[in-house]
């Protein structure tokens, strides 16, 4: 008989799920590390190799596994746009193709499964802040599509694996969230500004930067996955994971410049296609079911990213 949960994370080389193994083997957990390496990197695992309760494997989410784990997080997908823009068509699969697959392993070895959802379900919203009851305003034939409607076709199947097989299911919405470990390249706004400033280049605001994010550092965020986890069979979701605290995009780009001490200025470019203007969690769900809510403040969470960053360039 096994004392420690057997659990597998999907996309666990990846920014998000690199955190989220961490914590589970601080918590006694034999963890089942999944991804094929598309966005996720071995450094981001590899000071956990050495512990004998956590193995990495390289598979591809669009094909069935077949373990025996007794709980599951799915986190694989590429999920900022320069990643999942470069293979739209296989962005959708591992969303689709992905959630068919571990919901398919989860109905078979009864384990309970979390989907990492995303804010962008919501699309470019018309209400603000955004509510789970929100159905979104997406458009389902622009260039963010495939990871927009690959996310909400995936919690679709969520529900129907519940309803259909009594699956027990988790669906986290995460909103913006940043911290060691993104990837430098990744197109996202706060690892874009901390690059660029590390560089002394210009800062890049598209738009007016009056357009509003708000950025939850990774800890916090994986705090209330774990929460989520943990609740009863009668807790499905989808449950919002994120800051509620708003800022424009020029407040982070000036924060950015100061922390970082560059001689950066700010530059004005096009606002891309469907680029949501407004972004903000209402986490009053999660306030109540999870008793969860973000503690890291933003120059906080920025002067660690920037501490990473600054050790990957040795700048």
């Amino acid at each position: 008989m096994h004392l420690a949960p057997r659990i597998l994370v999907t996309g666990g080389a990846g920014f998000i799920g690199s955190f989220l193994c961490e914590r589970l083997l601080d918590q006694g957990a034999e963890v089942l590390c999944v991804d094929n390496f598309f966005t996720g990197t071995r450094s981001n695992v590899a000071h956990l190799l050495d512990n004998p309760r956590f193995e990495l494997m390289r598979h591809d989410v669009t094909f069935p596994l077949f373990v025996e784990v007794d709980q599951i997080y799915n986190l694989a997908c590429p999920a900022s746009p320069v990643h999942y823009q470069f293979d739209p068509v296989q962005t959708t699969k591992t969303s689709v193709h992905g959630a068919i697959n571990v919901l398919g392993l989860a109905k078979r070895v009864r384990a309970k499964i979390l989907q990492a959802s995303t804010s962008e379900v919501y699309g470019d919203p018309e209400v603000h802040p955004q509510r789970e009851e929100y159905w979104g305003n997406v458009n389902p034939i622009g260039p963010r599509s495939c990871y927009d409607e690959g996310k909400r076709c995936a919690e679709t199947l969520f529900f129907d694996y519940h309803r259909q097989h009594g699956t027990e299911i988790k669906v986290a919405r995460i909103f913006n969230t940043y911290g060691p470990r993104m990837h430098p390249n990744d197109g996202r706004v706060v690892s874009n500004f901390i690059m660029q400033a590390l560089r002394g280049d210009d800062i890049t605001l598209y738009g007016d930067g009056k357009q509003t994010r708000s950025f939850c550092f990774v800890d916090d965020l994986v705090d209330g996955l774990l929460a989520l986890m943990q609740t009863g069979p009668d807790v499905t979701g989808p449950i919002n994971l994120g800051n509620p605290v708003e800022f424009t995009i020029r407040e982070l780009a000036e924060l950015v410049i100061e922390l970082t001490g560059t001689g950066s200025t700010l530059v004005h470019k096009p606002l891309p296609q469907d680029d949501p203007r407004q972004r903000q969690p209402d986490i009053t769900r999660a306030k109540q079911t999870l008793g969860w809510e973000p503690t890291v403040k933003l120059r906080d969470g920025l002067d660690k990213t920037i501490a990473y960053f600054r050790q990957l360039t040795n700048v």
